[in-house]
């Protein structure tokens, strides 16, 4: 049985050697050129950069509606042929056939004036009726050369004035949160390379478990025949033997479902060679407590959505008490007007065209329903105020806790590498007193298990380490290493 496992994994590293030296032969991939990839090419960095556009283009929409409109309106022909009813002078109605057309172009200039909440519009307008019904062709027109409208809500919530308030915050807070969106994809990246790092490790530390048990036991079978060993320690060597070929089999599992999720976040072919490098340089730049917690509250998106949603608990509140009084409207409209069989003779004799209207809507009985949404606005406002000073501590703890961990996890890193070092030795040693008979083969297992155990450890801790080190930048959006702030806001 042992024979035929041994026969079965020799030929299993026959043909896996070709491939093996063909990866070898592959430059090495960094963990900086990984996330490089990841942040210019991977599809969450393109999903990324598509969500930014698409804020930019929502506020470029937000802008607009403040600019000047200018509008083309038509209608050509609106046509009807048709038995309507018809009121006469003495009120009967009569069902008479109609035949007529009507034709009306219009150019609209509208502005919004956000100080006071209305809207004012300058229209030029003309417009052809054709009567069919007669017996020649009765054709008339109106024209109005020059339209004024002005709009004004007569209320004390100015929505205008609110949203030129909110909706600038809520876009640069987006342009914020791309950055750092930017960083959370960097520590996803991060994981990963790890994560197949740690698997490339364990299949490289399984194989060499192989030969290396393989050469303990065919050592320990010539120690026995010469009865040095009893059989309890030759058959824990085989059942050892057999439980790292098993071990190679799933290292390799691993290895292959660790590499298709790395590739597959940059977009990468299945079929792609990959051989990770070990980190050996660490961050060495020290970062202090106060700075951090400066930049973090310079340049985090959650800081300035502070600020917003203050703003939009208080526009709430305003909102609710505007709509407990008095409203209305008020609609001023004057301009000129004419009519004519022609168009020219439409322009002749032009009269004043002149519209006001004042229309007032007062709560007199509504069951306490106005006073109820006015107290849950200022309630839910309360409610924020008190939300918002828990999550402005919950910011600085966390920027705080995260600096913290990120030099303890430095000083593991270099303990870890040490421990993989001594342990190897360890191991080494071992290895070579047992095939001399000086330790026991509960020592030797002891050691192999401290030796991978430790490899484990070490990759492990790197890969928290700079986990840590761009969640570091993502909470503060500032880089230490090179003393530059990851965001620059953009001049307006």
């Amino acid at each position: 049985m042992n024979k035929f496992l041994c026969a079965l994994f020799g030929l299993n590293l026959l043909f896996l050697s070709p491939i093996l030296a063909q990866e070898q032969a592959e430059s090495l991939l960094t963990v900086d050129e990984y996330v490089a990839m990841a942040r210019g090419e991977s599809p969450a960095a393109l999903r990324a950069d598509t969500r930014r556009e698409n804020r930019y283009w929502q506020y470029r929409t937000f802008q607009s509606q403040y600019r000047p409109q200018l509008v083309l309106n038509s209608s050509l022909p609106q046509y009807s042929n048709s038995i309507q009813p018809v009121t006469q002078p003495d009120g009967r109605i009569e069902f008479r056939p109609i035949n007529q057309n009507t034709s009306r172009l219009s150019l609209g200039l509208q502005q919004v004036v956000p100080w006071t909440g209305g809207t004012v519009s300058v229209v030029s307008s003309v417009q052809r009726f054709d009567n069919f019904s007669v017996d020649s062709n009765n054709v008339n027109y109106q024209s109005n050369p020059f339209f004024f409208r002005f709009t004004q809500p007569l209320t004390l919530f100015n929505e205008f004035k609110w949203d030129r308030a909110i909706s600038p915050l809520v876009f640069e807070e987006s342009k914020r949160a791309y950055v750092e969106e930017i960083e959370e994809l960097s520590q996803q990246a991060t994981r990963l390379y790890f994560s197949l790092l740690l698997a490339q490790r364990s299949y490289e530390i399984a194989v060499q478990n192989v030969a290396n048990n393989d050469e303990v036991y065919k050592i320990a079978q010539g120690r026995f025949q010469l009865g040095k060993i009893p059989e309890n320690d030759l058959l824990q060597l085989e059942l050892n033997l057999m439980n790292s070929q098993l071990a190679v089999s799933q290292a390799e599992l691993d290895f292959e479902t660790a590499s298709l999720e790395l590739k597959s976040f940059v977009g990468l072919s299945p079929s792609a060679n990959l051989v990770l490098a070990v980190p050996q340089d660490m961050p060495e730049f020290t970062v202090d407590m106060e700075k951090a917690l400066e930049q973090a509250a310079a340049n985090r998106s959650e800081a300035l959505s502070f600020e917003r949603r203050k703003l939009e608990a208080d526009r709430d509140v305003a909102s609710a008490r505007a709509n407990a009084g008095v409203n209305g409207d008020l609609v001023v409209e004057f301009g000129v007007a004419g009519q004519g069989q022609t168009l020219p003779t439409a322009a002749d004799n032009l009269i004043p065209n002149t519209v006001a209207n004042v229309g007032l809507r007062v709560p007199i009985l509504n069951g306490g329903r106005l006073k109820a949404v006015r107290e849950t606005a200022e309630a839910n406002a309360r409610l924020t105020e008190y939300t918002l000073a828990q999550d402005k501590i919950t910011f600085e703890q966390e920027v705080s806790t995260q600096v913290r961990q990120f030099e303890m996890l430095r000083e593991r890193v270099k303990i870890t590498k040490t421990s993989e070092e001594v342990a190897q030795r360890r191991y080494d040693i071992a290895n070579n007193r047992y095939k001399i008979g000086k330790i026991s083969i509960t020592d030797l297992s002891r050691a192999l298990e401290e030796k991978d155990r430790a490899v484990n450890t070490y990759i492990e801790s790197l890969r928290n380490l700079w986990t840590a080190y761009y969640n570091l930048r993502r909470l503060t959006l500032y880089d230490f290493e090179n003393n530059t702030e990851l965001y620059v806001q953009e001049e307006e």
